[in-house]
């Protein structure tokens, strides 16, 4: 059986590309499956802090980076799987959506150079001149080593867009008086002039996301008037507003020679240095402060070399967060694009009853990162920032908003309208 015929079966029955029970919800977010695997990062190709999202038969790309810890470079090949707005597979085949080769290998890595802890650093490219996208449409980017489809690597998800309806966008504080100091609203209006669409309410589906996150995004917005090709989202219920949050905090481990400003200590212990920040701060019920943060993502960087997807070191972070007690019904964790928005046993903090403090440390690559305290009650799916962070009305955010479309007659959703917009142009009271 070839390889062609191996992948059209797995795709035909997603349960069995991933094979244990306790992964299959995981395969169409952005997953990373070996715990060998650090720091993947996929972004708009020119700007490594941007969002993965592209226009359709553009020049624009994507660019995805990767470490494989060791010193014995893996064969990965690659492969995007099609999926609808609630990334759920598409009901189409490969053939359907994308041109060219169905899987190809990653040919571009190199072995870390000069560093404490060995890597093999990958990137990937993509439209390329092997494999390129037809549809519009939510897609998952897929890696697996040679010849094991059915064990992924690494799940990634990515937008690829029409941009053929056009999108308004608004952020202001809450008409709602109970949350008008700590929420920010997001209003919108889509104009589809120009696309056959008989039935709005019914076939066209908003998202909208905060700072990219899919965690707490709002899903499947109906519009609240339409008519004269437009449909406008200014309810007055909740189904459009997002805790504001606060700005991230962050630290800077570009130097492993110098300390920066949130860097307490550097040590250097056989085979590995290790970074210890001075203890967070309570911010949860102090007033607002300004300063321009990342929205929680990360940037790798060196100082002291000129190639940080190289030369950049893996070094031991420690956090400390102080409190009192122990607080009950959940845990503590560190979040942020630094552990992919998840929670799990890299980020779990555990209580120092001795030192009344919560403790993490995390191997990160060198460069800036921007993070935040999350307590996750046991009750919740997803956690909040309240506690230790507060929230705002005035917090610099980027919201995405997501227009998808089902033509009746299809078997797949098409992403008609994307935007981006920040609240630093857009917020008002």
């Amino acid at each position: 059986m070839n390889r062609l015929v191996v992948f059209i079966l797995i795709y035909l029955s997603s349960v069995t590309i991933v094979g244990a029970s306790d992964t299959d919800s995981t395969f169409y977010t952005n997953h990373i499956f070996d715990q060998r695997i650090k720091t993947v990062q996929l972004y708009k190709d020119g700007w490594n802090l941007s969002y993965p999202i592209i226009k359709l038969n553009s020049n624009e790309k994507l660019v995805l980076n990767f470490d494989l810890l060791g010193d014995q470079p893996e064969t990965y090949y690659y492969t995007f799987i099609h999926c609808d707005k609630d990334w759920n597979k598409s009901d189409i085949f490969p053939n359907d959506y994308m041109t060219g080769y169905t899987e190809n290998p990653i040919e571009d890595y190199e072995n870390s150079f000069n560093t404490t802890v060995s890597y093999i650093h990958y990137k990937l490219s993509f439209p390329n001149d092997r494999v390129s996208l037809k549809l519009s449409g939510n897609y998952i980017l897929l890696i697996y080593p040679s010849d094991k489809l059915e064990e992924p690597a690494i799940t990634q998800r990515f937008i690829v867009t029409e941009d053929a309806a056009k999108i308004e966008i608004t952020a202001h504080r809450p008409q709602m008086t109970k949350d008008n100091n700590t929420h920010q609203q997001v209003d919108f209006v889509v104009n589809y002039s120009g696309l056959s669409i008989n039935d709005p309410y019914r076939d066209v589906f908003a998202f909208i996301l905060q700072n990219g996150r899919w965690d707490n995004a709002k899903r499947n917005l109906k519009s609240d008037f339409y008519g004269n090709n437009e449909l406008k989202y200014n309810s007055l219920s909740d189904k459009n507003i997002f805790r504001g949050g606060n700005e991230y905090r962050y630290f800077d481990i570009k130097s492993i020679r110098y300390k920066s400003e949130y860097v307490k200590r550097i040590d250097y212990a056989i085979p590995n240095y290790n970074i210890y920040l001075y203890p967070s701060d309570n911010r949860e019920f102090k007033p607002y402060f300004y300063w321009k943060d990342f929205n929680g993502k990360y940037y790798i960087a060196f100082q002291e070399g000129q190639k940080p997807d190289i030369e950049s070191d893996y070094v031991y972070v420690y956090f400390t967060l102080p409190s009192d007690q122990m607080i009950s019904g959940g845990k503590m964790y560190i979040s942020g694009s630094l552990n992919n928005w998840v929670f799990d046993k890299n980020n779990l903090m555990a209580y120092n009853s001795e030192r009344k403090e919560y403790e993490c440390t995390m191997l990160l690559k060198q460069g800036w990162y921007n993070y935040e305290y999350v307590f996750r009650k046991d009750v919740e799916t997803n956690g909040t920032a309240t506690l230790f962070e507060g929230s705002h009305y005035e917090t610099e955010n980027d919201y995405i908003v997501l227009i998808y479309y089902r033509n009746p007659r299809d078997r797949f959703d098409r992403v008609i309208g994307s935007v981006i917009a920040n609240t630093l142009n857009h917020l008002s009271n």
